[in-house]
C-alpha cells in the first residue's frame, strides 16, 4: 500500500475556483489545467501510488470547493486536508461545519512557514505572514482545540523557528496526532532551531512527513546527497512515526536502506492507513 500525503491541486478555471483575496501566493493560472485531477491520477498510476491525501493549498484560503470536488470524483482513493485563518473568529465553527459536511476531511493545516525565498506577486506581498503570529495566541489555540475535539490531525507547515514554541501546545493535546510537513523546512532555520524540531520526536503523537527533499537538494529523484541529514530525522522519529509525502516513492528505499522492507512499508503507506483508519 502506497499513500502520498502532499498533492496540491490547482485549476485553470479561476472563475469557478478563484484564488482567495488573502492568499500568500498565487500560481500562474496560464500553466494550469482545467482537469488537474486527471493528470495527478495518471501520475499515481505510473508510480504505483494507491491512494492520496490532497493537501488544500494556501492560494484558495478557506474556500475548499476545488478539493471537495476532487474527492467527489474518486472518494475511495482520496482524502483531504483543510485550511482556515486563525485570526478569523469564525474559523473554529467553519472547521466544524466542514467536518460535518465532508467525511473525507482528515486534517487541518496550520501554515506558519515564512520562506525567505518565496516569490510573491505584487498582490500577495506582505500576506505570507497573515495566517498566524504565534502558536500561543488564543485564536490559534481555539482552532487547535476544535481540531482536537473533532478527532482530526493537526498538519503543521512550519519552519524550524516555530518548533520550540509549538511544543507547548502539543504537550496540552497528547491525544491529537500532529504531522509536520516537509521535514520542517530545515533550509529556513538554524542548526539550534532544527534541534528543537528533532526534540518534538519526544511526543508520541508527533509524526514527520518525509517530503520536500527538493527544497534542500537538487539531485532528484532520490536526493542521495542529503542522506546524512535525513538519517538524523529518521533516527529521531523512527519508521513508526514517519509518512511519505512527495517525490518518487523509490526514494524511501534509498533513505531507509538501513531498515527492513517491513519498516519501509510503514512509511510508504501503512502508517497512514492506520492513522486514517483507511
Amino acid at each position: 500500500m502506497t499513500i502520498e500525503w502532499n498533492a496540491h491541486i490547482f485549476s485553470a478555471d479561476t472563475a469557478r475556483y478563484p484564488f482567495h483575496p488573502n492568499a500568500c501566493y498565487r500560481p500562474d493560472a496560464s500553466s494550469l489545467r482545467d482537469d488537474p485531477l486527471e493528470e495527478y491520477i495518471k501520475r499515481m498510476d505510473a508510480e504505483g501510488i494507491d491512494r492520496a491525501v490532497l493537501v488544500h493549498p494556501e492560494p484558495y484560503g478557506d474556500d475548499h470547493r476545488l478539493v471537495r470536488d476532487c474527492l467527489a470524483k474518486a472518494p475511495g482513493r482520496f482524502r483531504m486536508t483543510s485550511l482556515f485563518f486563525p485570526r478569523d473568529t469564525d474559523a473554529p465553527k467553519k472547521l466544524k461545519d466542514l467536518a460535518e459536511a465532508e467525511p473525507g476531511m482528515v486534517a487541518t493545516r496550520f501554515h506558519a512557514y515564512h520562506a525567505s525565498s518565496l516569490k510573491l506577486d505584487t498582490a500577495s506581498e506582505g500576506k505570507e505572514r497573515q495566517y498566524l503570529d504565534r502558536f500561543t495566541d488564543a485564536n490559534v489555540i481555539a482552532l487547535w482545540d476544535m481540531v482536537a475535539s473533532l478527532g482530526l490531525i493537526v498538519e503543521l507547515h512550519i519552519g524550524p523557528r516555530f518548533a520550540r514554541e509549538v511544543s507547548a501546545v502539543i504537550a496540552d493535546y497528547p491525544e491529537t496526532i500532529v504531522l509536520i510537513d516537509h521535514l520542517a523546512e530545515p533550509q529556513e532555520g538554524t542548526g539550534p532551531q532544527f534541534a528543537d524540531v528533532l526534540d518534538l520526536a519526544r511526543f508520541d503523537n508527533v509524526y514527520m512527513k518525509f517530503s520536500g527533499l527538493g527544497h534542500i537538494s537538487d539531485d532528484a529523484p532520490l536526493y542521495e546527497a542529503v542522506k546524512p541529514f535525513t538519517r538524523w530525522v529518521i533516527e529521531a522519529f523512527g519508521p513508526d512515526r514517519m509518512v511519505w509525502g512527495s517525490g518518487n516513492p523509490a526514494m524511501l528505499d534509498t533513505h531507509f536502506s538501513d531498515f527492513s522492507e517491513t519498516d519501509r512499508a510503514k512509511v510508504r503507506g501503512l502508517n497512514l492507513q492506520r492513522l486514517l483508519k483507511w
